[in-house]
């Protein structure tokens, strides 16, 4: 897998953007009257990781003219270190365009998390690959990786449409092109044909591919591994079977990653990755994590992964730097991990959390 040099965007990801309500001290949402307002999204919370390590990242998405939550998210990616692109829309009236809400809590102990996603009439169901000038950016600027999420390609037709349109211009100017599955059953439901091309489609142009079991079976059709036992090796010589599958359907995949998780409770869970490259599977076995907010966990892992991919580094070290990025994302209120420099991250690979001065 080669990256395209001299590219004027380390990574650009196509999203759509919303707002996130989180109940303050942990409480359950239907208990709660004091929220703290995020702006998020699966993709954003990917490109975090080298945004706020210093690299370029750009945000392809759209907004609603006038609203003052556009406004929030807007301010919120340049606080991130993003750059964005895309159109303001006139709202249309109250009954007209907005911005996703994400209605989460963290859960406590037994408790666990739940999220209620509302939706409807989000203004990025309509994001069309006309909104974008494809060709001054892939071409004239350079991306050396676009990524992609099963969220934003499977929320409407439209989309659906964008994510694969970005994807063979990508490849046609030599970017790479990244795809973390995310399989969602709602997205899905009705629209199992048009997705499985869809999503058949782009996985086919991709130099990394990202989802658990689940996601692969579900999305691209890929066998999944054969009942094995409890046991953590068991569980990983059985998805190494499926990564084989994986590759032989897609060899365009040099790099074919999963996360692997056990919730012991809402701020106890085991954390472990499998990122396979070029013929050789790496494995960080589970690690016991404490938990603040689980929400954003993988999407910190694949941002660390594609960190690591663009620093040039070894599997080894995109691996570990990927386990670390996606715990450091559930020590955070936010769903998004923040962090501080490379240091930072390391320190919590290596299971240092000694005071820094």
């Amino acid at each position: 897998m080669k990256l395209r040099d001299n590219a004027r965007w380390d990574l650009v990801v196509p999203t759509s953007m919303g707002v996130r309500l989180v109940p303050e001290n942990r409480q359950a949402v239907h208990v709660s009257d004091r929220y703290t307002l995020q702006a998020t999204s699966a993709e954003s919370n990917v490109a975090s990781i080298p945004s706020f390590l210093g690299m370029n990242v750009k945000v392809l998405t759209k907004f609603v003219a006038g609203s003052p939550i556009s406004q929030f998210i807007a301010q919120n990616l340049r606080a991130r270190n993003m750059s964005y692109e895309g159109p303001w829309v006139d709202q249309g009236g109250a009954w007209g365009y907005r911005h996703q809400f994400n209605i989460a809590d963290a859960g406590f102990g037994g408790r666990g998390p739940r999220v209620w996603n509302d939706r409807a009439g989000e203004v990025g169901l309509t994001l069309s690959v006309d909104d974008f000038d494809v060709k001054r950016l892939f071409v004239d600027e350079g991306v050396a990786i676009l990524h992609l999420s099963g969220l934003i390609a499977a929320l409407s037709p439209d989309t659906s449409r964008l994510c694969v349109e970005l994807a063979h211009a990508a490849k046609d100017a030599g970017t790479a092109v990244a795809f973390d599955l995310n399989y969602r059953a709602s997205f899905w439901k009705g629209r199992e044909k048009e997705l499985r091309e869809a999503f058949t489609d782009i996985a086919s142009l991709c130099d990394v591919l990202y989802g658990n079991e689940e996601d692969f079976q579900l999305c691209l059709g890929v066998a999944g591994p054969e009942a094995g036992g409890d046991d953590l090796a068991d569980k990983i010589d059985a998805f190494g079977d499926m990564i084989g599958r994986i590759h032989a359907a897609y060899p365009e995949a040099s790099y074919i990653g999963t996360s692997l998780r056990e919730v012991v409770s809402a701020n106890h869970h085991k954390w472990g990755m499998i990122l396979w490259h070029d013929g050789e599977t790496h494995v960080a076995p589970l690690r016991d994590i404490e938990v603040f907010d689980r929400i954003g966990g993988g999407d910190g892992s694949v941002g660390g992964v594609l960190y690591g991919i663009l620093r040039g580094w070894d599997t080894e070290k995109c691996l570990q730097f990927g386990w670390a990025t996606g715990a450091l994302a559930a020590t955070s209120a936010t769903d998004y991990a923040a962090p501080a420099d490379e240091a930072q991250v390391w320190s919590l690979w290596e299971g240092n959390a000694r005071v820094r001065r």
